[in-house]
């Protein structure tokens, strides 16, 4: 029997308002449409170096080594990790929701000897437990998801993390995959070691690209690996090497995601960080407001809530599936429900960069508020 085919992509625009992809602005889509150049193209190059001076703001650094990767946010996180990991080094995950469970996965795989600290999802954790968990060994990273995208919350106190981690020797990989672009991302002032986060989300262009930096004590670490890197492909060695003049040829960049991902930062730059994040936070407190007039009050506690992503928790009398399909089938909007502990008792809502507007908000309640009658 023949698949059913879509003719010529005639394919529906989405309201997303999941927890990413998040909606495309149309100049950042214009901006693909741009002819495409050899990845050594010297003006290809000189958007590269743009796109690296908009990074360094966007993550409020001034690491030379800033740039993105080639993949979503995974590759973001396998490349944060697997640069910095060698056979037996022992590794700290701080675990919060499904994320953290991915880090601690990933760390494993490249040798690590990984320990854990919890809490259950939907909490997060005083740095003070942090600290007291760096205390039981001497490890040579901890990692730890800044905004959980599978439970809604957000880790408070990084610096005090930070810190915490130099104190011990350390290293601090953060994952920013859900904040980036939406909420407070300070590398330096909070001298995080290593941080990644991903195109899709915030920045809110394609997936393709995960933009990662590295603080200058990373860098001398991962210049002093004994061992060689496994993964040829995200050898930060190699790709700084590309990104780096005279830009020695690494891999064959997706030209047209690079111009999308210009394109997108240089649009969080001219809206400004500060009014870019009193947007995503105005825009969730109306969203919270509408969902609390439902009976549909969020997991998480308002101090630890992401303005970039909300859990409304579902009552055991509404069918989750059965909503999220009449939200897309019969109103044209995409949310996304809960998975591990959480399957079928949250939804999980994203006002991300571009979807981050207040008609997207006044429909989503409005729909809700029909269908749940």
């Amino acid at each position: 029997m023949e698949s059913k085919r879509i003719a010529d992509l005639n394919v529906s625009s989405r309201i997303l308002l999941g927890p990413g992809p998040s909606m495309v602005s149309p100049r950042v889509l214009r901006a693909m449409a741009t002819p495409v150049l050899g990845h050594l193209d010297p003006q290809f190059l000189t958007i590269m170096e743009e796109q690296q001076q908009l990074l360094r703001m966007v993550f409020q650094t001034q690491n030379e080594l800033t740039l993105s990767i080639p993949g979503t946010g995974s590759a973001g996180m396998e490349a944060a990790l697997c640069n910095f990991i060698e056979p037996g080094d022992q590794v700290l995950v701080a675990i919060m929701g499904f994320f953290g469970e991915r880090l601690a996965e990933m760390a494993q795989r490249y040798g690590a000897l990984v320990d854990r600290v919890e809490k259950p999802w939907g909490e997060v954790f005083d740095p003070v437990e942090i600290e007291e968990a760096l205390k039981a060994k001497t490890y040579k990273l901890i990692a730890l998801v800044h905004a959980e995208t599978s439970t809604g919350a957000l880790q408070p106190g990084i610096a005090e993390i930070a810190a915490a981690a130099h104190r011990h020797g350390a290293l601090l990989v953060l994952d920013t995959v859900t904040s980036l672009g939406g909420m407070p991302v300070e590398i330096d002032a909070w001298q995080v070691d290593v941080a990644y986060s991903a195109a899709q989300k915030s920045l809110s262009c394609p997936p393709g690209l995960a933009p990662l930096t590295v603080s200058p004590r990373a860098r001398e670490v991962l210049h002093k690996r004994k061992t060689p890197l496994t993964n040829w492909y995200l050898d930060l060695n190699g790709l700084e090497k590309y990104w780096q003049p005279p830009h020695a040829y690494h891999h064959t960049a997706p030209i047209s995601l690079h111009y999308a991902l210009r394109e997108g930062l240089r649009m969080v730059e001219e809206e400004g960080l500060a009014a870019r994040f009193e947007r995503h936070r105005f825009n969730a407190n109306l969203l919270w407001e509408g969902l609390d007039a439902l009976d549909l009050p969020p997991l998480v506690q308002p101090r630890h809530r992401l303005t970039t992503l909300t859990t409304p928790q579902i009552p055991v009398s509404i069918d989750d599936l059965a909503v999220r399909q009449r939200l897309l089938e019969e109103y044209n909007i995409e949310i996304a429900g809960g998975f591990g502990p959480l399957k079928g008792k949250v939804w999980r809502i994203g006002l991300m960069g571009f979807s981050s507007r207040r008609e997207n908000i006044a429909l989503l309640l409005a729909a809700l508020d029909q269908i749940l009658r």
